[in-house]
């Protein structure tokens, strides 16, 4: 029975849903020859020694904060990666090429969209990360503008602290892509005026540990709706699997 070997790149990974997730999934599915393992490095410069290492890799997915700087190691990117410029899914080929996708768009848009009603026109997306880059994509394909939140002001961003109560009119839904609140660090929340939250915004947390941030704590206490990361964590898990199975 030949081997199926999958696994997760990043930093600082022990917390990951992924390796339970997959584990579980090929437990219940009676797949044998299905392995899922955590490649922790702390630089992305280590990268090829995985790939080198282990023969019977066929997938891979990439989080933080791999997903911009592992395209150079890599072989092919499928249209939408291309177009984000961010990547957490690889998937190797039997004749040994390495191509990039990304599922995070897709889990993030399929986790969004019940939520949205009519007045949802525009977004605002805190940080500039890998992360932020799928879920800008996956607001054009909802046809929601959207603007950039970065400590850093640019003309594709504001900064935090010229976010008021006019930004909270203009924009009804906030998304987290910062790694601001995950645990173990649960204190950490991103620096914006949470008063002007309402129950006409929603607050969405690309988090999923713990399940309910300081961001979204502090926007439900005035009433938004909230979100965290998980479902939208299975979907994308659900896509990758779709992704190396094609």
């Amino acid at each position: 029975m030949s081997r199926k070997q999958f696994g997760l790149v990043g930093r600082n990974i022990s917390y990951s849903f992924s390796k339970n997730y997959f584990t579980e999934r090929f437990q219940k599915e009676e797949a044998q020859e299905c392995t899922y393992e955590n490649f922790d490095i702390q630089n992305i410069d280590e990268f090829p020694e995985i790939i080198k290492n282990n023969p019977d890799l066929i997938g891979l997915n990439v989080t933080i904060p791999y997903k911009e700087v592992v395209i150079p190691f890599l072989d092919e990117l499928s249209e939408r990666a291309s177009k984000m410029r961010a990547v957490n899914v690889i998937k190797i080929t039997k004749e040994g090429l390495l191509k990039g996708d990304n599922s995070d768009y897709y889990g993030f848009k399929k986790s969004l969209e019940p939520l949205l009603q009519s007045h949802h026109k525009n977004a605002l997306i805190l940080g500039t990360g890998g992360a932020s880059k799928a879920v800008a994509f996956a607001l054009e394909e909802l046809g929601i503008e959207y603007s950039y939140v970065s400590r850093k002001t640019s003309e594709n961003s504001i900064h935090y602290n010229q976010i008021d109560a006019k930004t909270f009119d203009d924009f009804q839904i906030v998304i987290n892509t910062t790694p601001l609140g995950t645990s173990p660090n649960t204190h950490e929340f991103p620096e914006i005026p949470y008063p002007y939250f309402t129950s006409k915004h929603i607050a969405f947390d690309l988090i999923y540990n713990p399940s309910e941030t300081q961001f979204l704590k502090k926007a439900k206490e005035c009433g938004a709706i909230t979100k965290n990361g998980m479902d939208m964590l299975v979907f994308q898990a659900e896509k990758a699997w779709e992704i190396w199975n094609e």
